[in-house]
């Protein structure tokens, strides 16, 4: 574990973005498998970052990067490469792949002035001013020509694609062309939270490097640290929520998860029968105008503590770390009330309406109503 530097986030503007982070926490087994395999000279020239949701792999992703350009090219036969602009290279095998903030490769990747890095993310839409959904062919193109160039400063060129999941057919079949012909002193890594949507072909041809997700314990420490107005007990309720995601973490503390989810779990408290006052009234709040970010927490939520009763209903009872003991005995009487089948049926289609809430533009109010409706009769029906 590291310490998280005082300049890599402020109060205003929260933790940095995985190009700037110069810190790592909680992923110290992957980081030295990668310092490994770097100092043994034959470094294999595809990743598979993976792993849930917020959890560090683009940290982990662009941490390698600068430490691959900050070092030069290291091979078992000549040793390390020379460097025109970056920083001296080490006489020694480098013990850390931590690469400083004043670091004149840190700064020029920072600022996108490194000739060997690109970075691959989905792009804006010139015309709607928003995201796209995916990572285009258009957004991928130039990952060939890009890896095939002799590197400018006699070591890598490096490319990292934050997320490979959101590529779709085109762009995915046209990283894979480069995966089955890699270049020379080329490096590519992919970020992926779900592997499996990946191409099998794309997924054979690079090594997967699997990270976990963060223990409770350091992910209360690192909600105190990046929200220091967060109670420790409000941190350890994030820690229980989030399942080792410090994105997601945060991202509750922004949208202000934890009162939604007490909002959800006293409305759940009215069932067998649940209160249509209260019901309306939350489902009103995360479907106005401008509240996405509303809909989208409380949706994951609900999803998150369905999750927890079919686990329970099938006997196997989640982790409660953080969570009240009376929260806990409740789950557990209602996962009593209904069969499995019941639960994860009421579950899948809550999961399944949720997804097609935004590629359908359904009403967002009746999307909220349908699912809580879905719950009471699952319990009502036991009765």
């Amino acid at each position: 574990m590291t310490i998280p530097h005082p300049n890599d986030f402020d109060e205003d503007n929260g933790p940095p973005s995985p190009i700037e982070n110069t810190q790592l926490q909680g992923h110290d087994e992957a980081e030295q498998m990668l310092l490994d395999t770097y100092n043994s000279g034959r470094m294999h020239h595809a990743w598979l970052i993976t792993g849930p949701k917020g959890i560090g792999k683009a940290t982990l992703a662009h941490r390698f990067a600068r430490f691959v350009l900050a070092n030069g090219k290291k091979d078992a036969m000549n040793g390390g490469g020379p460097s025109l602009f970056g920083d001296a290279l080490p006489a020694v095998d480098p013990t850390s792949l931590q690469v400083e903030r004043d670091s004149l490769v840190y700064q020029r990747i920072v600022a996108g002035g490194h000739a060997d890095m690109l970075v691959i993310e989905r792009r804006i839409n010139e015309k709607t001013g928003k995201l796209k959904t995916v990572i285009d062919v258009d957004s991928v193109r130039e990952v060939g020509a890009f890896m095939r160039l002799t590197p400018a400063e006699g070591g890598w060129r490096v490319v990292v694609i934050d997320s490979a999941d959101e590529m779709n057919a085109n762009s995915a079949n046209a990283v894979l062309k480069v995966l089955e012909e890699p270049p020379k002193n080329a490096l590519l890594l992919l970020v992926s939270h779900n592997p499996g949507r990946l191409l099998p072909t794309i997924r054979s041809r690079c090594r997967t490097l699997k990270l976990r997700p963060l223990s409770d314990t350091m992910l209360t420490s690192l909600v105190q640290t990046y929200a220091p107005d967060v109670t420790a007990e409000d941190a350890q309720r994030l820690a229980a929520l989030c399942d080792g995601s410090i994105g997601h973490a945060l991202g509750l503390v922004e949208e202000g998860g934890l009162e939604l989810y007490a909002e959800l779990l006293s409305l759940l408290h009215t069932l067998p029968r649940l209160d249509v006052q209260a019901l309306h009234a939350l489902a009103d709040k995360v479907a106005r105008a401008g509240a996405d970010d509303a809909f989208r927490t409380v949706t994951g939520l609900l999803r998150w503590w369905l999750e927890r009763m079919v686990l329970t209903a099938a006997g196997k009872a989640p982790a409660t770390s953080g969570m009240a003991d009376d929260e806990a005995l409740f789950m557990a009487g209602l996962a009593s009330q209904a069969s499995l089948d019941r639960w994860f049926l009421v579950w899948e289609k809550i999961n399944h309406l949720v997804a097609r809430a935004d590629g359908l533009n359904l009403d967002k109010k009746q999307i909220v109503l349908d699912a809580f409706l879905g719950i009471e009769s699952t319990v009502q029906a036991a009765r």
